[in-house]
């Protein structure tokens, strides 16, 4: 399968630049049968059923973007913390990278400073601060707030570039299609009789690297820790047992999920561990019914997910259509809800 078959045109002015005040956005909806509906995401209440159940992604964003500068030259350097190893030691990504060699020295505000110890063949640099960064992040970091929203951070997106449900730090992303909910909007589900149950996925670099391949199938994802709780492990088999639907709140509660299906014949476990699992057209889901997610990037791997749950032409058709009835896009743009397919 070639990558080209998941491209599509966007017209820019259609990338959300500011989100919709929580439980405003549009909802385009795409049945089973094929049928598009456009609401909004107040509707989805109604959309669901009693016995249904809402899983969702209960991790934090970290602001994991800081400003440095070199202390030989004072050139300022951008950095994205990617991943934990030790107490001081990180993988980031560096903006200007291409003059930063093993052993430049940065420096930060409160005092801190870091050492480049190593650059990685995919770009990424492992540093050591001088002193543990996290007790620092709230008042040195900034919100990572993806690429193509063309501006810096605000005070504002502390708060809106997270979800109601976040409270383990981890992501350097947000799980965006939580970000629609309020708790007006989880009280009407819960009126509707739909439970809800939580995970964790802590959303790393790997879900939105791009895909360069030619071919599909020779991209590789990168691994993201997850955690199923006891309680939702069971949530899951009870709904499942009693005749339920699994809607799965965005892409990484789906990895989540299906990933340990995959490991455990089907059935959700309590667990936790490391995905790499990427959803192509022809995957064989054993768990999720419904998918709430946002709008996503021409040729992204999520993209390819969810043209693999709902079907790649029915996506790309939906997706023809949100454009031309100009839905906002991305992270902070309007949600979908999809059925698989009948």
């Amino acid at each position: 399968m070639l990558t080209s078959e998941f491209d599509y045109d966007l017209p820019t002015e259609l990338i959300a630049q500011e989100a919709a005040p929580r439980g405003e956005s549009r909802l385009l909806y795409l049945g089973s049968d094929g049928i598009r509906q456009h609401l909004h995401i107040s509707d989805l209440p109604r959309l669901l059923a009693a016995g249904d159940l809402l899983v969702v992604n209960n991790t934090k964003v970290m602001p994991a973007r800081l400003h440095a500068w070199r202390e030989a030259t004072g050139g300022q350097v951008e950095l994205l913390l990617v991943e934990r190893l030790s107490e001081t030691e990180w993988t980031a990504l560096l903006k200007p990278g291409r003059r930063v060699r093993r052993g430049t020295r940065l420096l930060l505000a409160d005092g801190l400073g870091l050492a480049v110890r190593e650059k990685f063949d995919d770009g990424r640099y492992r540093i050591q601060f001088s002193e543990p960064i996290e007790p620092h992040l709230e008042s040195l970091g900034h919100v990572p707030l993806p690429p193509y929203i063309k501006r810096d951070d605000q005070p504002e997106d502390r708060a809106r570039y997270q979800t109601v449900f976040a409270r383990f730090l981890g992501a350097i992303a947000a799980p965006t299609a939580g970000l629609h909910f309020n708790a007006e909007l989880l009280e009407s589900l819960h009126e509707a009789g739909v439970g809800l149950a939580e995970l964790t996925l802590h959303v790393g670099i790997g879900t939105f690297k791009p895909v360069t391949a030619d071919l599909v199938h020779e991209h590789r994802m990168e691994a993201e820790s997850y955690r199923i709780p006891a309680e939702t492990a069971e949530a899951i088999s009870r709904v499942r047992r009693e005749g339920g639907r699994i809607v799965a709140v965005g892409t990484t509660t789906v990895r989540t999920l299906e990933s340990v299906a995959r490991e455990h014949g089907g059935a959700i476990v309590e667990s936790e561990g490391n995905s790499d699992l990427f959803i192509t057209p022809g995957f064989p889901f054993q768990v999720v019914d419904l998918l709430l997610t946002n709008f996503h990037l021409p040729r992204s791997t999520l993209l390819m997910l969810v043209a693999a749950f709902a079907g790649k032409d029915r996506i790309l058709e939906a997706y023809a259509e949100a454009i031309e009835r100009r839905y906002r896009f991305f992270s902070y743009g309007d949600a979908m809800l999809m059925e698989r397919p009948e």
